[in-house]
């Protein structure tokens, strides 16, 4: 699973700078310009950052101690960001900093964050093979001709060009509006890129900064400066969005069949801007800056951060910049789930990506001495053990090996272990490295067994030794088993691949959850995509369990994380675009949102594998993506720039702030939104606190049949009413924009009961769509 999380390192504005530990040491800052034209006198934006950076030096000299000294022996400029942000990425020393932010010309100075990788069946689960070859209308033929014009643009590891996801044949000429490259490298040439991967470019200059200032330090001399992916991480993503058509695919023998992206027809650019310590902000605004410069029609970053105001987003700054410029922008919603309030990538300027699971397992048994078996999940392709059943061990947590239950590195005494199944308990340390450490002190299989915190939810992984993986009320009843039984013995085995499993999709336990804390009167996620267990194409520079030891070569593999998920939209979105080029960003994410579904293939609504209850909004967003029903929505909530700006400006954010998101100056706040929840989205999220009344206005665009007549349909909780007005609208024409008003009254007050929230829907439907939004309700107190 491509884990996410954020370490951010002191990243506050200069003006509380006190609060940091000062430093004469070099470190990476990003400073915003109050301007985006640049002075006549200079001819490029690099000259005119350059000489910002030159009268830093002659203003700060009698400041510069000894250790100062080399403070500008090389160019310290190490970016200049033009369209995905106003200003540039230096190093800089702590004072320097101080003095550049007195600088009339620069609005804010931050110190580089640090960001980390949210880490064959999936078309048909989504019905993107069909025997008729028809998308509601699309023909498959003219749909494929459309995407050749459609470029996917991937930040994320980088691309090992030579897997066949990337084969170009069939494919025409790139097409002429493509500004973009591939860069030659040690290890990588220009001509590894083709009609396919037609582009691959690499930003490590604040990486390497930061490795020699301390963060990772030396993992910089590991890495070559290339777009080539030696992680894996980024050729899964970018071919799970765009890779063509590859028969006999497999990760060595489990998910058999042809593997290819959701827009097989359409462009590839890679930007590598993760590295061994991860993906600095730095790093990342120069993809951005760069792949919009580009051309690229779809950003997909399966990467992120923690929540933080959109004027300290650098993702949110960035992606503002590329949907002004007509680009849709999706992220992953994060791996920080089931815990409540764990979203990143909020802006409702992006498409935000949660994880659910295929109609596809990997099942592996688990069978005790006592003739009980169990079912768990593996991906382990090795020699099995046999059917003679072998010794078991679980060591229990315990004041003097408190290490040796989760099986952490050293803590396993091999005179206990040899040739034995040891029980490990999930959480801490890496699934695959828990392996590892039994194999290294002697063990010869592995019962991965789930805690409370993980609950039932299952990952299958490809370890290194015989291995199942259980969720927590199996692993109690082994764990018990080997408790209250003198000489306890096991015996894995593996089933393969099954296939149509019920029930699915399944919201993944680890998909990261509302509400949305940044603007809680914005609903997130968007939506889920299939997360887990995705068979895509792999780096043949690293084995597929990811670890130094590990010798396999595969040109596939099989991952899990909202990392998988995001690049399953960014793909669906690139179709989208392709049939409907004249569509904005905004259109396209509420056609993918409105006919997202809501109940599974038993026809219940979605469960939640934390628990296995019910998902809410909050965990699915508007429901499961539904690509055919997508590309013909009927109706659309669109949203332009100026209406984003609206927003911002309802925030009460202050001018320089909201001129941190827009990069334009003298933004006007005279009009602005009485409640940030009025945007015209395609969902809702009413807060009631001390007023029981919340009340938002809608505007839908027909983009389907001339003369549609919709009528509406609410779904609530008791304690609201709704009341929506009008209650049918009738579309003329194509194009035709109409209005509607929804009233949410609240029956109780902030502290009648213990219940929080709330979920509902509004629904516009006819006898060829439905236009479906969720509504998420939630009581504070004042």
């Amino acid at each position: 699973m491509g884990s996410v999380s954020i370490t951010i390192f002191c990243f506050v504005l200069i003006t509380l700078f006190s609060q940091c530990q000062s430093s004469p040491s070099k470190k990476t800052f990003i400073v915003h310009m109050k301007d985006h034209d640049k002075p006549t006198i200079y001819q490029t934006h690099y000259d005119w950052f350059s000489s910002t950076l030159q009268s830093l030096t002659i203003s700060t000299d009698s400041d510069i101690t000894d250790t100062d000294t080399d403070s500008f022996d090389s160019d310290p400029l190490l970016y200049s960001y033009t369209t995905a942000y106003n200003g540039f990425a230096a190093t800089l020393n702590d004072q320097q900093a101080k003095t550049l932010l007195q600088n009339d010309a620069v609005l804010g100075v931050y110190e580089d964050t640090l960001y980390h990788l949210h880490t064959t069946r999936t078309p048909q689960f989504l019905g993107l093979e069909s025997e008729t070859g028809l998308w509601e209308g699309h023909r498959t033929q003219e749909l494929d001709q459309a995407s050749h014009d459609v470029i996917v643009g991937v930040l994320d590891t980088g691309v090992w060009p030579e897997s066949p996801s990337f084969n170009d044949a069939g494919l025409p000429q790139i097409p002429t509006r493509w500004r973009g490259a591939c860069e030659n490298a040690p290890d990588f040439n220009a001509t590894n890129c083709n009609r396919k991967l037609i582009g691959a470019r690499s930003f490590s200059k604040g990486f390497h900064m930061a490795s020699g200032s301390g963060y990772g330090k030396g993992s910089k001399d590991k890495e070559i400066v290339s777009p080539r992916d030696t992680d894996g991480h980024g050729t899964h993503t970018a071919s799970t969005a765009a890779g063509s058509h590859v028969g006999n695919a497999s990760f060595l023998g489990y998910a058999a069949g042809t593997a290819r992206g959701m827009a097989p027809q359409a462009r590839v650019a890679v930007y590598k801007v993760c590295w061994t310590d991860g993906c600095f902000a730095s790093d990342i605004l120069a993809g951005m800056d760069r792949a919009i410069q580009d051309g690229v029609d779809v950003l997909s970053l399966s990467l992120g951060g923690g929540s933080a105001p959109y004027f300290h987003d650098t993702i949110a700054i960035g992606a503002f910049a590329a949907v002004g410029r007509g680009i849709f922008v999706s992220a992953s919603a994060g791996n920080s789930g089931p815990t409540r309030a764990s979203l990143a990538n909020v802006a409702p300027w992006i498409m935000t990506v949660g994880a659910g699971t295929l109609d596809r397992d990997f099942p592996a048994y688990a069978t005790l001495g006592n003739k009980k078996q169990f079912s768990g999940v593996s991906l382990y392709s090795g020699k099995g053990m046999g059917k003679k059943p072998v010794g078991l061990v679980y060591f229990k947590g315990s004041n003097s090996n408190q290490s040796a239950s989760i099986c952490m590195a050293g803590s396993l005494d091999p005179a206990l272990v040899h040739g034995k199944v040891v029980m490990c308990d999930r959480g801490i340390n890496a699934r695959v490295e828990k392996g590892k450490v039994v194999k290294e002190a002697g063990g010869i299989g592995m019962i991965l067994a789930n805690t409370e915190a993980s609950g039932e939810e299952l990952v299958a992984d490809s370890h290194l030794l015989p291995a199942v993986a259980v969720g927590r009320v199996i692993g109690d009843e082994i764990r018990e088993y080997v408790a209250s039984n003198a000489n306890p013995t096991a015996v894995l085995s593996f089933g393969g691949t099954l296939l149509n499993v019920r029930p699915s999709p399944v919201v993944a336990a680890f998909s990261s959850r509302g509400p949305n804390m940044v603007t809680k009167e914005i609903l997130k996620p968007d939506v889920i995509g299939p997360g887990v267990n995705i068979l895509a194409g792999w780096s043949e520079a690293i084995g597929p369990s990811g670890l130094p030891e590990d010798s396999r070569k595969t040109q596939f593999n099989i991952m899990s994380g909202t990392s998988m998920s995001c690049p399953h939209i960014s793909g669906l979105a690139a179709l989208l675009k392709a049939a409907h080029p004249n569509w904005s960003p905004s259109a396209i994410k509420s056609a993918l949102m409105t006919t997202a579904y809501t109940h599974d293939n038993t026809k219940f609504p979605l469960r939640d594998a934390a628990g296995k209850g019910f998902s809410t909004p909050w965990a699915h967003g508007a429901g499961h993506v539904n690509p055919q029903k997508a590309l013909s929505p009927g109706l659309v909530y669109d949203a332009s720039t100026k209406d984003y700006i609206t927003f911002l400006c309802s925030l009460n954010y202050n001018p320089e702030q909201i001129q941190l998101v827009v990069q334009q100056r003298g933004v006007n706040c005279t009009k602005k939104f009485s409640d940030p929840g009025q945007l015209n989205y395609p969902s809702f999220s009413a807060v009631f606190s001390s007023k029981r009344i919340v009340r938002y206005t809608r505007i839908l665009t027909n983009v389907g049949e001339a003369g549609s007549v919709y009528n509406v349909v609410v779904d609530g909780p008791p304690t609201v009413g709704i009341v929506v007005r009008p209650s049918r609208l009738v579309f003329e024409k194509v194009g035709d924009r109409k209005r509607y008003t929804v009233t949410f009254v609240s029956k109780k007050g902030p502290n009648a009961s213990s219940v929080r929230n709330g979920f509902g829907s509004i629904l516009w439907s006819n006898a060829q769509h439905q236009v479906r939004s969720p509504v998420a309700f939630a009581w504070t107190s004042l």
